[in-house]
């Protein structure tokens, strides 16, 4: 016998749900997708506040850094991440060196999720994250 209701989820209601629309209203993920569309990645990008915080935000005192350069390094290192993938995968490691002292860069890892763009919107966009936030 058929469901009468063919648009039910099998898990029942959904009680609360949190759109990348407003995730990226509160702050919670930041649109980087002009300058991933300059890198050459065709699809929305974006990263978490972790990672802005973390790897973009210029710490006070840091000299010869700016935030456009240091986005342009992570979404470049996706880009590259992207193609060593020949796409067999929704998930990929980043990693790349930042400085956030006066003295030597470090080496950071980072994670990329592709997904649907939101909860309404199947088209695939890419979130970078700190390994710990997924």
């Amino acid at each position: 016998m058929k469901n009468a209701n063919q648009n039910e989820s099998p898990f029942g209601e959904i009680i609360y749900a949190y759109t990348r629309k407003q995730a990226v209203a509160d702050g919670v993920q930041v649109d980087v997708s002009t300058t991933a569309k300059e890198a050459g990645i065709k699809f929305p990008v974006f990263i978490t506040r972790g990672v802005f915080d973390a790897y973009v935000a210029v710490p006070e005192g840091v000299t010869g850094q700016d935030e456009a350069g240091r986005l342009w390094d992570i979404v470049w290192m996706l880009r590259f991440a992207i193609q060593r993938s020949h796409g067999h995968t929704d998930r990929l490691p980043v990693a790349l060196y930042v400085r956030n002292d006066n003295r030597a860069a470090k080496l950071i890892k980072l994670v990329a999720v592709c997904s649907a763009l939101d909860m309404d919107d199947p088209q695939p966009a890419i979130t970078i994250m700190l390994p710990d936030e997924d």
